[in-house]
């Protein structure tokens, strides 16, 4: 919620205070709240401001804002729109990411908002007028493009405005037809399908008819008759011309400018970015081609801020740049990151203190107005798996090809040097259904991997259904893998003859684990159901204050309890003491207590974490539509998303950072899960290109009418729609 205060207009009192859309607009120079049944409704000689305001899956409170400028609004509102932008990022903690929106080059992210379109209005806002009927209708023609968000553009009325790319939208007295050149696709025909009827019910009161018409129907059909006579009687519509515009390169060209004070702009030497060239009491501009960011520093003052996005624009202006450059406006701590990516330092997470005190004060600010915000989970609260965990498995370890079947026992035992497949058979709404794991070991040979990705491709083909499998790698699995194993010690070394040969080809030691040799293992775990003892380098620098330990040497064994460690975590590690060898007899040595002995099995004394082990950030998940083009990879997001932006004829990525979901619809031109994944992973590597991803999550592939409830969770569900096929 805006904290208010003397100097803040009166119009942003309680802003932000609850989720959804907050609208107002430019009127007299001054901000008038526009009301909730206006929403989505704009003048083309206004200008707006947008506040997008909803919760994180971390709880905590999240702001956008958009300030929006009509084809004809005067320039003295629209710079009172983006000085305003700017005042209510401010009250709102300087949190908020501000995006400049132009009339017919909006944004995906703000056209999301208004479903399924908005058709700008002749005129201007007016807060104390009705709307005016007029006696005759205004004829309006219109390119609608999209396939999940609908971009809406009026065009001259004439023929010359047609062409076989794209479908049209022509509204008149009594019908609304729809044109849908030979070249646009089946989901853009949908989506504009889905705008006639819009206009249909906000336009015509529902009382009118529709026609669709198809690029080439001759004039003997009714409806392409009266189409063709209101642009003066049937013309065949040119060829299109090839395209010859400039193709941005993948990464375009890119310069930062700092931006004095009065507004000049002095570009920073050329090289590499890094985030040490942003200092917080400056602001500065990056030029990025296609968007250009304006990054505020956050020690400047209001009227520096103002003056970097004032001379931003100008900058724009002068360059003569399109308008559909996109200007995002940044407050230092609340980069996106598309913005990050352009620097080859930055952090892939959020500084913890900062994080813990800003999700503090946003917590506190809603609480305070009665809305229920969650706290950071508490490590005694089991995570919802979205799933039975009591259902059965089988494992096998990956051999030269072949399928060695692993015993089922406590504790299950794997090996770093090897690869394993798991298969969980499940009930889920009153059926059996079926999960597989390729666990890649982090020492494991690449012709391993290669074929534990195969035979479990084989094995998905071999059960009923259509189950979902995944690739994990050791050291990020997904607390479910853990769970559904319930109790696992992973090795050192291997089993497999792919491992053993390496090792002797290469003269390697062989570092598979044998009672008779040192071990270190930390042990880690929520509960006796999932529990797991990890062995580690034998060093001192192996030690972390939040965990506890167990070391294990030819003459004796001993149980580290770290500083930072709970209670639970003690239990934990006595249980695992017995379950490894019930024979060892363990000296327990609390931290900072430890014997000579003790450090030397560990060959001295080094530095090691001591730090209060922090939760990872909880990132809210983004969904992507892929289309893979001669090997080249092209991702869209979709902003907003639901249910429904899962199409049939799609392949989409839902990244939720620690894990990935790669959907494929049953009429898409993916015809196995195997290049599925394939797609997943050159996806994950586009993201690390970017340096958005830096570690290698689960990569999940799911198909459709066969979803896991641990997808399904990630959106407002209806059954019913994936039971239609």
């Amino acid at each position: 919620m805006a904290h208010f205060k003397d100097d803040l207009d009166p119009a942003f009192r309680g802003a932000g205070a609850s989720p959804g859309l907050e609208i107002w607009c430019v009127e007299n120079l001054r901000l008038v709240l526009v009301p909730k049944s206006s929403h989505g409704k704009f003048f083309s000689g206004s200008a707006y401001l947008v506040l997008h305001t909803f919760f994180l899956r971390s709880g905590s409170a999240w702001h956008e804002i958009h300030y929006w400028i009509g084809r004809d609004a005067k320039k003295v509102d629209s710079i009172l729109a983006s000085d305003k932008a700017l005042e209510l990022d401010l009250a709102l903690g300087s949190q908020a990411v501000q995006y400049r929106e132009v009339q017919g080059e909006e944004t995906q992210k703000f056209l999301s908002y208004f479903k399924p379109c908005i058709i700008p209005v002749e005129g201007v806002f007016s807060s104390g007028q009705a709307d005016l009927e007029t006696s005759t209708y205004q004829v309006s023609l219109f390119t609608c493009k999209g396939d999940r968000v609908a971009h809406i553009k009026e065009v001259p009325f004439t023929r010359s405005s047609l062409n076989h790319n794209d479908v049209f939208i022509l509204d008149t007295a009594f019908k609304i037809f729809l044109f849908s050149g030979c070249n646009s696709s089946s989901q853009e025909r949908a989506k504009a399908l889905e705008v006639v009827q819009y206009i249909k019910e906000t336009k015509h009161s529902g009382k009118c008819d529709i026609a669709t018409i198809e690029d080439g129907k001759f004039v003997a059909d009714p409806d392409a008759g009266e189409f063709w006579s209101l642009f003066g009687g049937y013309a065949p519509i040119p060829k299109d011309l090839p395209c010859n515009s400039l193709q941005l390169p993948e990464c375009p060209a890119t310069k930062l400018f700092w931006i004095t004070t009065q507004g000049k702009m002095c570009e920073n030497a050329p090289g590499m970015l890094v985030k040490e060239m942003l200092s917080s009491d400056k602001c500065y501009m990056l030029d990025c081609e296609a968007e250009i960011f304006v990054w505020m520093g956050r020690s400047t003052s209001m009227t520096e801020r103002k003056a970097s996005i004032s001379a931003t624009e100008d900058f724009v202006r002068a360059q003569g740049k399109s308008t559909e450059i996109k200007l995002t406006f940044l407050t230092e701590g609340s980069e996106t990151a598309s913005f990050k990516s352009y620097f080859g330092d930055w952090p892939e997470k959020a500084e913890p203190k900062l994080y813990e005190e800003g999700r503090g004060k946003v917590a506190a600010i809603f609480k305070q107005q009665g809305y229920d915000v969650k706290e950071l989970p508490d490590d005694n609260e089991e995570a919802n798996l979205f799933m039975d965990i009591c259902g059965e498995r089988k494992v096998w370890r990956v051999d030269s090809g072949n399928l060695n079947v692993v015993p089922v026992v406590e504790p299950m035992k794997f090996y770093s040097g090897d690869c394993y497949i798991v298969q969980y058979t499940y009930l889920s709404g009153g059926r059996e259904e079926n999960l597989f794991y390729a666990w890649l070991g982090q020492k494991s040979l690449m012709d391993d991997r290669v074929q534990a990705i195969s035979c479990m491709n084989d094995l998905v083909n071999s059960v009923k259904g259509d189950p979902a499998m995944a690739q994990i790698v050791e050291g990020r699995e997904p607390l479910q893998f853990f769970f559904i194993l319930k109790i696992l010690v992973i090795f050192k070394g291997g089993k497999s003859t792919g491992y053993k040969t390496f090792i002797a080809e290469n003269d390697n030691a062989d570092e598979t684990y044998h009672d008779s040799k040192t071990a270190l293992f930390r042990v880690e775990g929520t509960s006796s159901y999932n529990m797991q003892a990890i062995q580690v380098d034998e060093v001192a620098s192996s030690l972390n204050s939040s965990y506890c330990f167990i070391l294990k040497t030819e003459t004796s064994t001993y149980t580290w309890i770290g500083n930072l460690s709970s209670v639970r975590d003690h239990d934990l590690l006595d249980r695992m003491l017995d379950l490894i060898n019930p024979t060892w007899q363990a000296v327990l040595v609390r931290e900072g207590s430890e014997p000579d002995s003790f450090w030397t099995t560990l060959g001295g004394k080094a530095e090691y974490t001591r730090e209060k082990k922090i939760k990872e950030f909880i990132e809210d998940p983004n969904l992507y539509v892929l289309a893979s083009l001669e090997g080249d990879l092209k991702v869209k997001e979709i902003f907003n998303y639901s249910q429904d932006d899962l199409t049939t004829e799609d392949v989409l990525i839902l990244d939720c950072h620690s894990d990935i979901y790669v959907w494929v619809g049953r009429h898409s031109s993916v015809n196995s899960k195997h290049q599925a994944l394939t797609l997943g992973l050159k996806f994950l590597e586009k993201k690390k290109s970017l340096r958005q991803h830096q570690l290698e999550p689960p990569l999940y592939v799911v198909t459709e009418g066969s979803e896991p409830p641990f997808f399904t969770c990630f959106f407002q569900w209806d059954p019913s729609k994936a039971n239609v096929l």
